[in-house]
C-alpha cells in the first residue's frame, strides 16, 4: 500500500506558474512508476503525465506538452509536476497516482485544487 498526499495547488493567474508536490509513503517509492492527472468538473479524469521508477522516461499528453514537467525525488519520496504558462482550461482538481507506466492507476491521493483565472 502507498498512501500519497499532493500539495501546491491554489489560484493564480493565466500565463503564470505552479508547482504541485506528492509527497508518498508506505511501500518503496521507487519501485513505482508514478503519474499526475486532474479532472476539472462535469469531465472525466485525464492523465497529464507520468514518470518511471528511475526517472528515465517521462510520457505527457499533447495538452501539456511544453508547459508541464514531471520530476520525482527517490530520496524524498515526493513527485512533481511543475506547471507554466497557465490557462484558464487548466483548472481542476490534480490528482497524483502509483502503479505502472505509462499510466499508473493503481494507488491515488486525495487531489489538490488548482484554479487558473482569466
Amino acid at each position: 500500500q502507498v498512501q500519497l498526499v499532493e500539495s501546491g495547488g491554489g489560484l493564480v493567474q493565466a500565463g503564470g506558474s505552479l508547482r504541485l508536490s506528492c509527497a508518498a509513503s508506505g511501500r518503496t517509492f521507487s519501485g513505482y512508476a508514478m503519474g499526475w492527472f486532474r479532472q476539472a468538473p462535469g469531465k472525466e479524469r485525464e492523465f497529464l503525465a507520468a514518470i518511471t521508477w528511475s526517472g528515465g522516461s517521462t510520457s505527457y499528453a499533447d495538452s501539456v506538452k511544453g508547459r508541464f514537467t514531471i520530476s520525482r525525488d527517490n530520496a524524498k519520496n515526493t513527485l512533481y509536476l511543475q506547471m507554466n504558462s497557465l490557462k484558464p482550461e487548466d483548472t481542476a482538481v490534480y490528482y497524483c497516482a502509483a502503479g505502472s507506466y505509462p499510466r499508473p492507476k493503481s494507488y491515488w491521493g486525495q487531489g489538490t485544487q488548482v484554479i487558473v483565472s482569466s
